[in-house]
Order: C-alpha cells, then sequence, then structure tokens
C-alpha cells in the first residue's frame, strides 16, 4: 500500500474526531492516582465504577511491598522469552500454585491475558478443525481463533441450543473446541456452562473457559466459573488473568499437563514474547495469598454488588440479565451513552461507555462495576447522580 493509499485509509477514520468535535470523546482518560475506589482526573476527585479491580487489591500495600522487593532480587524485566532466558523460579512457583488453584495438573504463564487467549486458540486446531465461539466473546478470543487455521463457527449469546445445532452439523472426525467467557465482560452474565459440558461429551468436544472476569469472583475462594458450578474436571482449559482481581498484569493458562507441554513448545505468543516481569509475577503471589486466606474480600465484593443491583433496579435502571458485579446499565442510543459518559464524570463518577461495534447501537450501555473496597455510601452517591443524569438525559428507565 502506498503512503497516499495509506493517507486515503486513516482519512476515512472520522469517529473519533466527530466525538471530539462534540465535546463527547470518553477515553484514554488519564488518572493522576492510584486504581482505588476514588482516583483524581484533572485535580478532581471521582469515583471509580469502571474499574476492574473486583477485590480492589491493587493499593494493598502488601502487594506494593512484593513487587518492590522483587524489583530489588530480580530488577525489573527478563530480557527474553520464558522458551529461552526469561524463566524465573517465581514464574515456576506462580504456575504451580494457579494449577493447584483451579484445580488442573499444570499451568504456563503468558505475559497478558490477551495472549494467554492468542496462544490456546491458535496452535491447539489445525485445518479441518473447528473452534465454536459465543458470539459475545472478549476480542481475544475472537483474534486468537483467527489465527487458527481452523474453521470458525459463532453461536447465539449463551443460547445452549444454538450450540447443539452447531455441532450437530460438524463431522465426527473432525477436533472440535468451544471456547467461551465465564463471564461476560459487557452483559455481566455467567455461562451455561453445565449444559455446556453435557453437549461437549456428546459431541466430543473440547471446552476452554475465560475466566478474566470470574477469577477471584465465583467459585471457592474465587477459583473460577468451573469450580462455581462444580465442573472443573469436565472443563479441558481454564484461562485466566491478573490484571482484574489478582492485582497485577499478565494471565495463564491451565490444563493437563501433557496440554501445558504442548502449549510451552507451540504457543507463538508465549514463545516469542518477553516474560511476565518479576514484580508482575510476585504481587500475582501475593494477591494470590490474599484471596486464599482473607475470604472477607469475595463477601464484601458481593455484598456491594447485591446492594448496589438492588438500588439500581430499585431506580428503574435497565441491567439486563447480569449475575455478577459487572452491572451494565443500559442506554440504547450510541451518542447518549457517550453523554451520559461525560455528564457523569464532570458530576465526580467514573464509568465506561460501550457502544457499537462493541454491541448493537440498540444495545449501547454504561458498564457500572463495582469494587470490594467501595461503600455504600460512594454507591448511594453514584446511584444519585446517574438518576439525575439520565432523567437529564431523556433516558428511558424501567417502571
Amino acid at each position: 500500500m502506498s503512503k497516499g493509499k495509506l493517507s486515503g485509509r486513516i482519512s476515512q477514520f472520522t469517529e473519533v474526531d466527530y466525538l471530539k468535535a462534540k465535546g463527547l470523546y470518553a477515553f484514554f482518560r488519564p488518572i493522576q492516582s492510584r486504581q482505588d475506589t476514588e482516583v483524581i482526573i484533572d485535580g478532581k476527585r471521582v469515583l471509580m465504577f469502571g474499574s476492574n479491580s473486583y477485590l480492589g487489591l491493587t493499593t494493598d500495600q502488601r502487594i506494593v511491598e512484593a513487587g518492590q522487593l522483587a524489583l530489588e532480587k530480580y530488577g525489573s524485566g527478563c530480557a527474553g522469552s520464558r522458551f529461552l532466558n526469561g524463566t524465573l523460579d517465581i514464574h515456576i512457583e506462580l504456575e504451580e500454585r494457579l494449577a493447584n488453584y483451579v484445580g488442573k495438573e499444570a499451568a504456563i504463564l503468558f505475559s497478558t491475558g490477551f495472549q494467554s487467549n492468542l496462544g490456546p486458540l491458535s496452535c491447539l486446531t489445525g485445518r479441518n478443525d473447528y473452534l465454536l465461539l459465543d458470539d459475545r466473546n472478549h476480542a481475544s478470543i475472537i483474534d486468537g481463533s483467527r489465527l487458527s487455521f481452523s474453521k470458525v463457527i459463532k453461536y447465539a449469546h449463551n443460547d445452549m441450543a444454538d450450540l447443539r445445532a452447531k455441532l450437530s452439523r460438524l463431522p465426527e472426525e473432525s477436533l472440535k473446541m468451544i471456547a467461551t467467557d465465564g463471564i461476560f465482560s459487557m452483559e455481566g452474565d455467567i455461562v451455561d456452562l453445565p449444559e455446556m459440558v453435557k453437549i461437549a461429551e456428546e459431541y466430543d468436544a473440547a471446552v476452554m473457559v475465560d475466566d478474566a472476569h470470574s477469577l477471584g469472583v465465583i467459585g471457592h475462594l474465587g477459583a473460577g466459573t468451573a469450580d462455581h458450578f462444580g465442573l472443573t474436571d469436565q472443563v479441558d482449559l481454564i484461562m485466566g488473568t491478573f490484571s482484574k482481581s489478582l492485582a497485577s498484569l499478565g494471565g495463564f493458562i491451565a490444563a493437563d499437563a501433557d496440554v501445558i507441554e504442548y502449549l510451552k513448545h507451540k504457543a507463538r505468543s508465549l514463545m516469542f514474547s518477553a516474560s511476565m516481569t518479576p514484580a508482575s509475577v510476585a504481587c500475582t503471589l501475593k494477591a494470590l495469598d490474599i484471596i486464599q486466606t482473607e475470604p472477607e474480600h469475595i463477601e464484601k465484593l458481593w455484598k456491594n454488588t447485591h446492594y448496589a443491583k438492588q438500588l439500581l433496579l430499585d431506580n428503574g435502571f435497565d441491567l439486563g440479565d447480569t449475575q455478577s458485579p459487572i452491572l451494565p446499565i443500559f442506554i440504547r442510543d450510541n451518542e447518549k451513552t457517550f453523554w451520559v459518559t461525560k455528564a457523569l464524570q464532570e458530576d465526580g463518577v467514573f464509568v465506561n461507555p460501550v457502544v457499537s461495534p462493541a454491541v448493537p447501537a440498540e444495545e449501547s450501555l454504561i458498564r457500572f462495576s463495582l469494587m470490594a473496597t467501595h461503600t455504600f455510601d460512594q454507591i448511594d452517591e453514584a446511584v444519585e447522580k446517574m438518576a439525575k443524569i439520565f432523567k437529564a438525559a431523556d433516558v428511558e428507565l424501567l417502571s
């Protein structure tokens, strides 16, 4: 592509200019403080209801100190991939801890959660095989499937009848793998895993669950979706991230030992990426210690979730089918969603807009997410301000 054609292609991208011209742009907002229940933006206090730090551990001093000690001992980075020079003893320690935590034989670390999906989805199935994806899966699952040579089939969101119908038409001899979010990151609902594993067994399909938003949230001591349903042995691969409940950065896949051995030598997003930094590993280990020994954090997260959900429903907000600390508040109009987001920030409440093409325009929403460290007073303040701003925006509420 010549420079002229590239410029022509880029010139067609006008959405950001349009939003900025109307004062509605709501992305890349610089925060001047720690990721906590309150943050500082433009020198002003803002309530944070747009964070994935579900347990509020990113500011826990024990985790901060663990990262500092790792920096002193190991330095700032590993200067290479796990495959070559970048494996530390603490990488192996964390893998063993995670495998035990989620109930699998082994685990392998990746540098980000996104890479944790790219790795297995790109290499476990081949040209004559099939990947079946929920149509609301995270972008990392979609992109991982695009890197595979397999045929990709999407089924309707959490619709097990549609999944069954799609599987029933596939060749019996082909390898089939179903990949799904555990808790869906925008809608907040939980996959119907019991029915999924029944269907998978019937059609000899493997199951991979992305627990990015489930780890530290559901299951015994936050062990995730499979544990939540008592189906750990029926799920083939469990993926998780550290950038949410585990207060760090990175990700992992847990599975049978032979599957992990295969991924260690075939997953390109592992083999050709620099390994997790020592500080990130140490912070994750300490966060895992806290989650497994202090269940009060998860208990408080769910108290906040139930309180906020009922308060929002009492005020007429449309929350869809959420079953988690992710509370989608539907506005069903892209421009109004941006306006509400901007108005809320100006009034001291940070939420995230979710608009097309991420969701259909008629399903646009603001994503209101809870942390264990929120207080009921903070939730009350946010909901009161949202009710006022929704009314000003003429957003239709439920009766």
